[in-house]
């Protein structure tokens, strides 16, 4: 299955886009090589802002763009993009609801070797807590592409979170990404498997195992944290009867949490979270991580037959 990297994605659509709107602007913070907002610099100059190491000042500066009609994504490492930006995007674009897009890139462990320092595990906590901001994370670069065209139409504040490891391609040119909207990728009857981002192509896997052994796995790729698809949570998990999450984020307040809130206030069934126990990254390979931090298909192959074994 090939393989492409979320961010490159990004740095294409964004070219693509320049192209057809001039009202378009791309910000960075001097990481334009590796956010591969680079692509859009070279071709157009003269609508990209290096704006250094800087973040606060870039965000303020994508703020006076949006009051200006312009359209300005903001891109840096997802650690520095919403952890050093945090008060910026909190007082300037969410409560003056600005349309800003923030492009970050380098989000969880598979940042690999930059070490915990730059591995982000807590920005979808942090984005996801803010009123009006709207929270996305893309499982492919197909989809990757699509939702940074959806941004750029929607009015208001934007998170996009992506990342630096290659990642399986898993929808076709048929796929149709919408803001706010799940995707039920493999529909089952035993077990809901609710993922994001790269732990979609996990979940898929997982569910190939599964079914190996009778137990058929509904998978859903929810790409959009915030606002979350209830309706989607609850239909499958009213038909399948237990729900398991899966995130390459802190458990604590990430997709999981998402998942949890709307199943206690609707449709109250077992439920277990994948993801990063409370803790920091490290360096490392990328692969090497995701076993470290339980976030493989058999990870998950695990925690469903475990679950299942509680209600059998």
């Amino acid at each position: 299955m090939e393989k492409i990297a979320t961010r490159d994605a990004y740095g294409n659509v964004l070219v693509e886009l320049g192209r057809e709107h001039n009202d378009l602007v791309v910000l960075d913070a001097d990481l334009a090589k590796s956010t591969k907002t680079i692509k859009f610099k070279k071709e157009f100059p003269e609508r990209f802002f290096d704006m250094g190491i800087s973040e606060q000042n870039m965000i303020g500066t994508a703020c006076g763009l949006a009051l200006s009609g312009k359209i300005p994504f903001a891109s840096s490492f997802a650690v520095f993009a919403t952890g050093r930006a945090f008060e910026l995007i909190r007082n300037s674009v969410c409560y003056s609801k600005l349309n800003v897009k923030i492009a970050a890139s380098h989000a969880g462990v598979t940042v690999g070797e930059d070490g915990g320092s730059h591995q982000a595990v807590e920005d979808i906590a942090l984005m996801r807590s803010l009123p009006n901001m709207t929270v996305i994370v893309p499982a492919d670069a197909v989809e990757a592409e699509q939702a940074v065209k959806l941004a750029y139409e929607y009015c208001g504040p934007t998170y996009i979170r992506l990342g630096r490891a290659k990642v399986p391609v898993i929808h076709g040119e048929d796929y149709k990404f919408e803001i706010g909207k799940a995707h039920v990728e493999k529909e089952g009857k035993d077990v809901s498997i609710i993922a994001t981002g790269l732990m979609v192509a996990q979940a898929l896997e997982a569910a190939e195992e599964l079914q190996k052994v009778g137990i058929d796995a509904e998978v859903i790729n929810m790409s959009t944290i915030k606002p979350i698809d209830v309706n989607t949570i609850v239909e499958s998990a009213k038909k399948t009867g237990a729900v398991v999450t899966a995130e390459e984020h802190n458990v604590i307040n990430g997709l999981g949490s998402a998942v949890a809130e709307v199943l206690v206030e609707h449709c109250p069934v077992p439920m277990r979270r994948i993801g990063i126990k409370d803790a920091f990254g490290q360096s490392g390979k990328p692969d090497e991580l995701l076993e470290i931090y339980g976030l493989t298909a058999g990870d998950i192959v695990k925690e469903v037959k475990e679950l299942r074994g509680r209600l059998l």
